[in-house]
């Protein structure tokens, strides 16, 4: 089994900074693509930013130039680093991977996810 912990979380005024973490754990042969998605109250849950193993990201329009998504790959783990935080931010993070087991089979696996409020 493979858990996916948040980290980082909480209120934040408008033009403030967070920086979300996402440790991986258990039967972890190696990870894949890693990604933020964020689902706000009443909308779809939606994707933030992904990497890949060898470190490529991919960003939603919306937030390009204000989120960097980055990884360590020793420690399971990766980062999404927000600066200059809008109220539509606000929203519920939740942390995705695609994990190699160590039974060597493909698992998709979610975080619990965690709140980002943006209020002054």
């Amino acid at each position: 089994q493979v858990q996916l912990v948040e980290s980082g979380g909480g209120l934040v005024q408008p033009g403030g900074s967070l920086r979300l973490s996402c440790a991986a754990s258990g039967s972890i042969f190696s990870i894949n693509n890693m990604g933020w998605y964020r689902q706000a109250p009443g909308k779809q849950r939606e994707l933030v930013a992904s990497i890949t193993s060898g470190s490529h990201t991919n960003y939603a329009d919306s937030v390009k130039g204000r989120f960097t998504i980055s990884r360590d790959n020793a420690k399971n783990t990766v980062y999404l680093q927000i600066n200059s935080l809008k109220p539509e931010d606000t929203a519920v993070y939740y942390c995705n991977a695609d994990v190699y087991t160590s039974s060597r089979f493909m698992v998709n696996y979610w975080g619990q996810g965690i709140q980002v409020t943006v209020s002054s």
